[in-house]
């Protein structure tokens, strides 16, 4: 398991193709969630390939079935904040680690800053629901950390339902088929065009790099 800690992530070169944002919250098709919502509309935003990627995973779900966007872009400052709280959280938590355990350990659930998938706007944390939008049981809730889930989160985790297992391979067949990318500690997390994209396929660059909202 490759993590975002790792440094062949962090060494793979940095380009932008400058594609815009696009908010998900005029896509019909798509659903998008307000649960992480910001008064600038961040999160509902990604970029314009990583949205025809959604609509093709979409289109391939069964009839009854619904991708759920929670988040898609997010500020480098709040990455940021995000890291180091999670970071300060695991320090009191685990006291004997040393700052590099810390960094790994933290990375499993929050990514660096110096990678940060979301602020490229190519990644998406998303699930399932039906046409009503009640959500489908995936072994965990979305963001559910891996000291609270007992490691249940990572995508192919033995220790969830039958149920779970199978929602959690549909939802896989579909974005991967699409030609994204799943984080393996989050079953949640895909990314396209970022730099841990570019590490699983071969890629010599990023698509995307760090972007602001317009």
């Amino acid at each position: 398991m490759i993590l975002l800690s790792d440094p062949r992530i962090s060494a793979i070169p940095l380009r932008d193709n400058g594609e815009a944002l696009v908010d998900l919250r005029e896509i019909g098709e798509l659903r998008v969630d307000d649960r992480l919502s910001d008064a600038a509309g961040a999160y509902a935003h990604v970029r314009e390939s990583t949205v025809e990627r959604l609509l093709t995973a979409q289109r391939s779900l069964p009839s009854e079935l619904r991708l759920l966007v929670i988040e898609g872009y997010r500020p480098l400052s709040l990455q940021t904040t995000y890291f180091e709280d999670y970071k300060n959280e695991l320090r009191v938590k685990y006291p004997h680690w040393d700052l590099e355990r810390l960094h790994v350990e933290a990375s499993k659930y929050v990514s660096p800053p110096e990678v940060a998938p979301h602020s490229t706007g190519g990644t998406v944390d998303l699930t399932l629901c039906t046409c009503d939008g009640v959500e489908l049981d995936m072994g965990t809730a979305v963001n559910d950390s891996p000291v609270a889930s007992a490691n249940a989160c990572f995508t192919a985790s033995p220790d969830i339902s039958a149920e779970a297992r199978a929602n959690r391979n549909i939802l896989s067949e579909a974005l991967t088929a699409a030609g994204m990318v799943n984080y393996p500690t989050e079953w949640w997390h895909w990314s396209f065009g970022d730099r841990y994209w570019a590490l699983s396929t071969d890629a010599d660059s990023t698509r995307y790099g760090p972007v602001d909202l317009p």
